[in-house]
């Protein structure tokens, strides 16, 4: 096809507008050069061309939208994301059927934010009309995005989901009032800020007037969110109209980086301008005399501000506010004066950090000052709601587990009682899985290539002074090398590295601080780094670790072929470093002028400086540059330890130099020992199942209802860290979890309580041994590994009665705080109601380890390395057989499966599948794994996966028991 053809279709795919038939309109614009016109089949063809760029991109962006959307008429009832959605799209399209494969296979769904929402008071407001009429800020904003080397596909994403955020909220000229309250989950340093950042914009193109960030408890934070919404979406015309100049020392204003507007806001009556009612520099004061800054502007005084007539063409009053006491109550005070009337202003309310007014993350000897505190800002926030009826608030964090999302106590204030937006991990992303096994790798093939462990974490166990010396230096070096290596990559064309950190977390208290920075000041002296006698030990270092794993994780960047490579810049490194008044940066609340060091200022300068610090550098703050991190300090909280996870973030070209030096026998109460890195692992597997159980009942039901409500997401999170403080659960929400069931779709139930003497691994060991009696068969069956290769693994099969299967299941124990109940009660239903008349029991044999003998049982059995978590960190055991799950999904009935054709053959339509899995558990100081047996069914424990049939619960289904009348919970979703 040509060029003149290639351009005429891409026309038809213009940003904004509805699925149309697009062979029409195209044949209009060629019936000069194809008076014969296109055929259907030829526009498929272009949309299939790898030559046509433009169409291919448009095309995938227009999709994007489409499969996204969920406010506009012509979706139907076709659900967001769906199959049926993309169906509808090629229908509009004027795609026949048969060629919906082909370009599913080329233009594959990308999926999208998770969204568990009530149902809204309001017919959809937020449609593509209203975003094209009005939309100079968030135009602006995708420029700064771009111009930042976001790729058009992650603009695109944060596109729908800012724009699932924006329909939710109430229309700003609604006549009624309305506030709409909800919670945006993302992960911790994922770019939260350039999802509100998004948000901010096209909400105030879609009329609301003022706009309060709250920004944590620290200035430092507060400043860092006012610059970056400043520099990315107020812009400079805005800023320079103002009085302050705060930004006359900065960098980034001086070399022009900040946005500078097509059309100068302050200068036509077409677009808003923002005015700015704090600034980098100061936080919320009182306004006194200038009060006037907070009158908005009227064309016609006969009409409320919220008149569209009215609300247009006023300006935008933006303050960033941090969780102050003080500052909070002077915005209350002169809200309370401001001329216009206080029900006409359509606000929105960003409450960045949302969990934390709620959060203990102090010393116990403040805590009850802090408490008073807390108390006393969620009261001027309740105020500031109370104040302003039209105010929307949106709650973002990192940690779904926070006690402003589960506590009913704050739901006449904050609690999300409208939507929870779950967004979507971006791709480049490092977080917590990226540092941890979840696939269970077996730790004797762990490799920097397959494992996370062993190319990122080293641990951090010394017992004394001495060793810790040892490991301090170890870090240290590390830094010093991995500085060397970005500029060896500068060289060969990188990117600059503006900023290189390393993270020094140990305490929350400042005179340990102030230890901790001498301890690195003096081994900075004594390192030799400007000296010949660190270069051995530094290349030791970089053969042994970071070569190592720059070839299984960073091929793609330049890397250093010998140690000589490195050797010119490891000077230049340490001169960078040493910059200054000193290497090493305390960061905390005491007064500056306590500390002989030079300031932390990203946008000023480039910082390469060893940071040492507590909670001013655990929430919220991004480290620019962090590529170490070295972290010993002990939490009782869940959401504050993840909230700690600083070396979560972007990487951008050198994702490979990260290490983490991490405590493994981290001193507690009692004297007990604790392992951080375990902590952590088990937060990201509860947070991980959480996400999974939202994204399973998300959405709404074949009557157009949701499946859950906000209030009842609580009992869907299963938290077991005895010494990490949640809140209590039967404070947590208002209705009981009860009923949960997914036809097709395998659950692995590894709860189980700690070994203890081992006779609850027998008592299980026995409750399958009617199941095993039946595994008369032997076959192979089918799976997609995680490289998306098919592959096979040989198992014993058999038939086995659902009664038989669920009386086998009855006599399992489980952890404290997991409930099988939901399970069993979806189980029973379905037997009872003639869905579910057996199970196909799958029991796979490793090719790489043979059956050993079991004590009292007449044939061997194979038992598999399964990883026990300690009682202290999570009961029961990472996974059952993750991988083998595709063929009892496929038995069942999932039509998303494929377990090979024995898989097929096995399918029934009241058909569930089981795969059992005996995983090794010894007793604690018999650590030596079962290699030929005889083995004690006391030291190896029973795990299985199943899948009801999909029959059963083609839809899924979830459902909820009231806990106290009038609290509005699901009794039945589905």
């Amino acid at each position: 096809m040509s060029d003149e053809v290639f351009r005429a279709v891409a026309r038809e795919l213009g940003d904004g507008f509805p699925p149309e038939n697009v062979l029409y309109p195209v044949n209009a614009r060629l019936r000069a050069s194809y008076p014969d016109g296109l055929t259907i089949a030829d526009i498929i063809d272009v949309f299939l061309d790898d030559n046509a760029v433009g169409v291919r991109t448009a095309l995938t962006s227009r999709l994007r939208q489409w499969d996204a959307e969920s406010v506009e008429t012509w979706v139907g009832s076709t659900v967001p994301q769906s199959p049926e959605r993309r169906a509808r799209i090629y229908d509009l399209l004027g795609l026949p059927v048969d060629a919906h494969a082909e370009m599913d296979a080329h233009f594959p769904r990308e999926g999208g934010p998770v969204v568990i929402a009530a149902q809204q008071p309001w017919d959809p407001w937020y449609t593509s009309e209203r975003r094209r009429e009005h939309d100079f800020y968030w135009r602006a904003y995708k420029r700064v995005l771009a111009d930042k080397n976001w790729d058009e596909a992650t603009i695109g994403k944060l596109d729908i989901a800012t724009t699932e955020v924006v329909h939710r909220l109430a229309d700003p000229t609604r006549p009624e009032p309305y506030q709409s309250k909800g919670l945006v989950v993302g992960y911790v340093q994922s770019g939260k800020t350039a999802n509100f950042s998004g948000v901010v914009a096209k909400a105030i193109d879609a009329g609301y007037r003022l706009v309060i960030v709250l920004t944590g408890t620290i200035e430092i934070l507060r400043s860092q969110t006012q610059r970056r919404l400043d520099m990315e979406l107020v812009g400079r015309q805005n800023i320079s109209a103002g009085v302050d100049d705060d930004y006359a020392n900065d960098e980034d204003w001086r070399d022009g980086n900040f946005l500078e507007h097509e059309i100068d806001p302050n200068k036509t009556n077409e677009i808003p301008a923002i005015r700015r009612l704090t600034t980098s520099t100061f936080d919320y004061k009182s306004l006194l005399a200038g009060l006037s800054a907070l009158h908005f502007e009227t064309v016609d005084h006969s009409l409320p501000l919220n008149d569209p007539k009215n609300l247009y063409p006023s300006n935008i009053r933006i303050a960033v506010v941090k969780k102050n006491v003080s500052s909070l109550k002077k915005l209350v005070a002169d809200l309370k004066k401001v001329p216009t009337e206080l029900d006409q202003i359509p606000a929105l309310i960003i409450d960045d950090e949302a969990d934390q007014a709620s959060v203990n993350t102090i010393d116990p000897k403040k805590m009850k000052t802090e408490q008073i505190e807390r108390t006393a800002i969620n009261g001027q926030i309740a105020e500031i709601l109370g104040l302003l009826e039209r105010a929307q608030y949106i709650g973002y964090t990192a940690t779904p587990f926070a006690n402003v999302f589960v506590d009913p106590e704050d739901s006449v204030n904050v609690f999300p009682s409208d939507f929870i937006v779950s967004l979507e991990r971006p791709g480049p992303y490092m977080g917590g899985a990226d540092f941890h096994d979840l696939d269970d790798v077996e730790d004797d093939d762990k490799t920097p290539a397959n494992s996370n462990e062993k190319a990122y974490v080293r641990d951090l166990r010394a017992e004394c002074d001495e060793d810790r010396s040892v490991e301090q230096l170890r870090a240290l070096d590390s830094f010093v090398l991995t500085g060397a290596i970005k500029l060896f990559r500068e060289s060969k064309g990188a990117k600059q590295y503006r900023h290189h950190t390393m993270l020094v977390h140990e305490s929350v208290k400042q005179a340990e601080h102030d230890a901790v920075a001498n301890d690195f000041k003096a081994l900075w002296k004594s390192a030799g780094y400007s000296q010949a006698k660190s270069l051995s030990r530094l290349e030791k270092l970089w053969a042994e670790d970071f070569a190592v794993v720059s070839a299984a994780r960073g091929s793609e960047l330049a890397n250093p072929s010998s140690f000589g490579d490195l050797e010119e810049f490891i000077g230049a490194a340490y001169d960078r470093i040493s910059e200054g008044t000193s290497p090493v940066i305390v960061v905390n609340g005491a007064a500056e002028k306590d500390y002989k060091q030079d300031s932390l200022d990203f946008q000023e300068r480039g910082v390469w400086k060893i940071l040492v610090g507590g909670t001013k550098l655990s929430r919220g703050f991004t480290v620019e540059g962090l590529t170490i991190t070295y972290y010993t300090r002990r939490t009782g909280q869940a959401d504050t330890l993840m909230q700690m996870g600083r070396w979560f973030g972007f990487r951008p070209g050198y994702r490979d130099l990260v290490r983490l030096f991490i405590g493994r026998t981290v001193g507690g109460p009692a004297g007990a020992d604790y392992d951080m890195y375990k902590a952590f692992e088990a937060i990201v597997r509860d947070e991980q199942e959480f996400r999974n159980e939202l994204t399973r009942f998300s959405g709404v039901n074949e009557k157009g209802e949701p499946w859950v409500t906000p209030r009842d997401v609580p009992p869907m999170v299963f938290q077991q860290l005895p010494w990490l403080r949640p809140t209590a659960r039967n404070k947590m929400f208002n209705a009981d979890l009860v009923y949960r069931g997914m036809g097709g779709e395998s659950f692995s139930f590894t709860m189980q309580p700690p070994r203890g003497d081992g006779s609850i691994n027998a008592r299980h060991f026995d409750a399958v041994t009617p199941l095993l009696k039946s595994l008369d068969e032997t076959g192979s069956f089918n799976f997609v590994d995680k490289d998306d290769v098919s592959r096979s693994f040989t198992a014993r099969y058999g038939i086995v009665p659902a009664h038989v299967v669920l009386e086998a299941v009855d006599q399992f124990e489980w952890a404290n705080g997991w409930d099988f109940g939901p399970h069993r009660e979806a189980l029973s239903t379905a037997i009872e109601s003639g869905l579910l008349e057996d199970f196909a029991v799958l029991l796979p044999y490793p090719k790489t380890r043979e059956p050993i003998e079991i004590k009292g049982w007449h044939e061997k059995l194979p038992i598999v390395n399964r990883k026990r978590q300690e009682r202290e960190y999570r009961t029961g055991f990472t996974g059952t057989a993750v991988r083998e799950r595709d063929a009892i999904e496929h038995i069942a009935g999932s039509p998303k499966k494929n377990g090979g054709p024995l898989a097929g053959a096995l399918h029934r339509k009241t058909r569930g599948a089981l795969i059992l899995v005996f995983a090794n558990d010894p007793a604690p100081r018999q650590l030596k794994r079962a290699q030929a047996g005889p083995v004690d069914s006391r030291d190896f424990a029973t795990l299985f996966s199943y899948a009801l049939p999909h029959a059963a619960e083609p839809l899924g289904r979830i459902g909820f028991r009231v806990k106290q009348s009038g609290t509005g919970a699901i009794v039945d979703a589905n």
